[in-house]
This record gives structure tokens, C-alpha cells and sequence, in this order.
């Protein structure tokens, strides 16, 4: 006999299931769109932090976001990026100040610190910092307060908190820089695999697995969905000219823009049920940062089989299109003109999307 929560993940899973093949069929058919939260509740708390998770949650976000980077020791942690110089106090740590340095990725060079030069033991002394101080001022209250957290803590702190609201909540992983990791001897494809594999909650509650590559996903293609049957990979997508980073050097580079085609659409649902381009692709602005007219991405999308979930909403006047700022200054929280935004994107047939603030983007959904 089940026990009442195996009978209850088993209906969970199965409902989630049951949505996802409709929405692929048919785009049009999806539910409500889902909100996620970019890196957590980022507009009020200091990225990739619990403290951020729980803000999102606490909020009513659908989705969680974890972007995920190694350690030296092969473990996958919360950043958004290698570089910690602006989202961590490594620079007050004495005892690592030689480990500063200059490196490429994806074709850029770098200057910082590197979780790949740190064990997990000596990124534990380290606490996080808000990553855009000017902006965010409010934010820099809580430096100091919160450590990097790995990925299996923020596994366990989800499903902690979904089991305390009694509802699902899903996540949605970032595999950072593939190409860029592989080259200096880590799997961090193999890893993330084994870690939603060892914990329960992960494979069963919704799971979207993003890159800006597309090598990775075809290698997960499948192998995810092995463990969360009901799991999603999204192809994210850069500015139309970037290079994608697993053709940079390659006898055949691609931009993310020869993606964007209905054609190239068509390609990537042989191994993605979503892409995620940026909002600016969906409605580009001109040089002073107005809104022109949409483009058909969205429509192409659909065509194509594909779920459309784009990044990222932010409530402060300096990331919104000019027609909407209140000339408050750029710092400003603009809650009627970020709702406008995202209200705006959801008419043109948008089926979820990544916000800094999550409570903005229930109230842009009337929820």
C-alpha cells in the first residue's frame, strides 16, 4: 500500500506530467505562466543566497534559479558566474589574495577570483555580497550576513520549504560555462546528474535545466528526464550577433541569432522544450533604450514546438524600456511600470519568465 506521501508525489508528478505534454502540443494550451526567480528574489535580497530563495518563495515564485559552478573539488555551488570578485568578500581575505587573476571565458577575459581556484571548505569562510550595490542599496544590508550556498543545500532548503507551505515549488538549474569547465577538467554535467538523482525531492517535483550550450543539453537530453520524468531543458539564448560558446574556435561557429530562425527553431526541438531568450528579443529597443516593434520569436517558437520562458524582469527604472520609466532615477523601484513590462510580453503569447522581484510578477498576472 502507498504511504499518503508517496500516493501524494505520485499525483504531483503525474498532474505536472499530464501539463506538459499539453503545453507542448500545444503552447497555447499552457497554464498560467510560471514565474521564476531570478537567482531568487534578487531585487530585494543579495543573489544565489537562501535568504534570496526564501524571499521568492515566500513571494509565490514557481521556480527557484540556482546558476551552478564547481569548486576545485568538483562541487556544484550557487553563483552566477566563476568569478566571486563582486558577489563575495574575497577581496577582505588576506589569505587569498595571491589567488587573484586574469581568466577567459567563453572568449572574454576576466579579472577576479575563481570558484575553480577554491575547495568548498574555504568558500564556506567567504560571505556573500550584493552584486550591484548602486542600484541596490537596500541590498548591501545584508552583506555579510549569508554564505555560498552548494546546490544539494538548496535542493534541500526547496523542498524543506515545499513541504512546509504544502505546495510544489520547482527548479529550475543553471549549468554554467559547459565548455569552459570541461577544458579545465570538470563533469559538471555528470555531477549535476548524480545530485538530482540522490535526492527524492528532485525527482519528482518541476525541473527545468537551462544552458547557453547546446552540446550539453543534447548530452542531457533524455538522461534528465531518466531521473524526472516530468523535467524540461531549455536552450537559453543570447544577443542575436553573440557567438554560442560550445562553436567559439570551432570549423563552424554559430550565433545564437542562427537559432532564432524558424528553421534553427526547428533544430533545437530535437533536444530542448524551451528556449529562453532575452526580453530584448522578443521586443528589441533602440539606442536610447525605447521599445520598437516585437518580433515574430515567440510565434516562430510555438511553431516549432517550443515553450518560450525569457529573462529577465527587473523593477528598477534603469533596466525598463524608456516609455515606461517615471523619472524617479535609475535606482528607483517602478512596480506600474515593471508590471506594464511584463503585461506587455504576456499579450505577445509569453508561456513563463525569470523576474528579479516575483511578487511583481504575480501581480503582472492578476494573482
Amino acid at each position: 500500500m502507498l504511504t499518503r506521501r508517496q500516493a501524494m508525489t505520485g499525483t504531483l508528478t503525474s498532474m505536472a506530467a499530464l501539463t506538459a505534454r499539453h503545453a507542448f502540443a500545444n503552447p497555447s494550451l499552457a497554464p498560467v505562466p510560471a514565474v521564476m526567480a531570478h537567482r531568487g528574489a534578487s531585487a530585494l535580497r543579495p543573489e544565489h543566497t537562501l535568504a534570496a530563495y526564501a524571499r521568492a518563495i515566500a513571494d509565490g515564485a514557481d521556480y527557484i534559479e540556482p546558476d551552478l559552478v564547481p569548486t576545485r573539488d568538483g562541487v556544484l555551488i550557487a553563483r552566477h558566474e566563476s568569478n566571486i570578485a563582486d558577489t563575495s568578500d574575497v577581496a577582505a581575505h588576506p589569505e587569498f589574495a595571491s589567488r587573484r587573476r586574469t581568466m577567459t571565458i567563453d572568449g572574454k577575459a576576466e579579472d577576479g577570483w575563481f570558484t575553480t581556484d577554491f575547495t568548498l571548505a574555504e568558500l564556506k569562510t567567504l560571505r556573500a555580497r550584493e552584486r550591484l550595490p548602486t542600484l541596490r542599496a537596500h541590498n548591501t544590508r545584508y552583506d555579510g550576513h549569508f554564505d555560498i550556498p552548494t546546490f544539494e543545500e538548496v535542493i534541500d532548503f526547496v523542498a524543506a520549504e515545499a513541504a512546509t507551505r504544502g505546495r510544489m515549488i520547482g527548479l529550475i538549474p543553471e549549468i554554467k560555462n559547459s565548455t569552459h569547465f570541461h577544458h579545465l577538467g570538470h563533469t559538471p554535467e555528470e555531477t549535476f546528474l548524480r545530485v538530482i538523482a540522490a535526492h527524492d525531492y528532485t525527482r519528482y517535483c518541476p525541473l527545468e535545466v537551462q544552458s547557453f550550450e547546446t552540446a550539453n543539453l543534447r548530452l542531457l537530453h533524455g538522461k534528465v528526464q531518466a531521473i524526472n520524468p516530468q523535467a524540461r531543458l531549455m536552450f537559453l539564448m543570447g544577443g542575436r550577433t553573440q557567438t554560442v560558446p560550445d562553436t567559439l574556435g570551432t570549423a563552424s561557429p554559430a550565433t545564437f541569432g542562427d537559432f532564432m530562425t524558424p528553421d534553427g527553431l526547428r533544430g533545437v526541438r530535437a533536444y530542448a522544450d524551451v528556449i529562453g531568450p532575452s526580453n530584448d528579443d522578443i521586443i528589441p529597443r533602440d539606442a536610447a533604450g525605447a521599445w520598437l516593434a516585437p518580433t515574430s520569436l515567440i510565434d516562430d517558437a510555438h511553431a516549432a514546438g517550443l515553450l518560450v520562458h525569457s529573462y529577465t524582469f527587473r523593477p528598477e527604472n534603469h533596466f525598463l524600456p524608456a516609455q515606461l520609466r517615471n523619472g524617479n532615477g535609475d535606482s528607483a523601484r517602478n512596480v506600474p511600470g515593471a508590471i506594464a513590462e511584463i503585461r506587455r510580453h504576456l499579450d505577445l503569447g509569453l508561456d513563463g519568465f525569470f523576474t528579479d522581484d516575483p511578487a511583481i510578477g504575480r501581480m503582472a498576472l492578476g494573482l
